[in-house]
């Protein structure tokens, strides 16, 4: 099995979710197969589509793992039910939610997965952790993560707690 980096992108806003996304970071790194490399600062964010709920805590987190991108997304949505995700409406509260934003520098596109991620690209919330914890990344189109952060108003994200970095164990 090859060793592959992933970076997943961390979200919650309803049932304490600074502490969601901690015991997400925790659990992450026990994974099968999976390290927690590196976790960004906590940013708060406004909700994207329905603005009629709390705001967002959202984070990255560097993974290297020997799953492959469908077994990983298989073990992120596993954490997402152990954390009771439900999935009422589109972009709608959550109380957590762990999205693939890249792996590797493939290209995937099935009906379960896309990555890159469809929409990091607009999100600042994604990108602005994405670029602190790998300043130089390109995306696997070329593109740079200070080029698209260029292109985006990010006045709304407010960093609420430091970057960690996480040691082996």
């Amino acid at each position: 099995m090859t060793l592959s980096l992933a970076w997943i992108g961390l979200g919650s806003n309803i049932d304490g979710p600074h502490e969601h996304i901690e015991r997400a970071f925790r659990a992450l790194d026990q994974l099968p197969l999976t390290r927690c490399q590196q976790q960004s600062s906590r940013y708060r964010s406004r909700p994207v589509g329905p603005a009629d709920q709390p705001d967002f805590v959202n984070a990255v987190a560097q993974l290297e793992t020997r799953l492959s991108p469908l077994a990983l997304l298989d073990q992120l949505q596993a954490l997402e039910q152990q954390h009771g995700r439900v999935r009422q409406r589109h972009w709608g509260p959550r109380t957590l939610d762990l999205d693939l934003l890249l792996f590797d520098d493939r290209q995937l596109s099935t009906p379960r997965l896309t990555v890159p991620h469809a929409h990091m690209h607009q999100r600042g919330f994604v990108l602005i952790p994405l670029a602190e914890l790998v300043p130089d990344l390109r995306l696997p189109n070329g593109k740079r993560i200070d080029e698209l952060l260029a292109t985006l108003d990010t006045s709304d994200l407010q960093r609420v707690l430091p970057k960690n970095t996480l040691t082996p164990q």
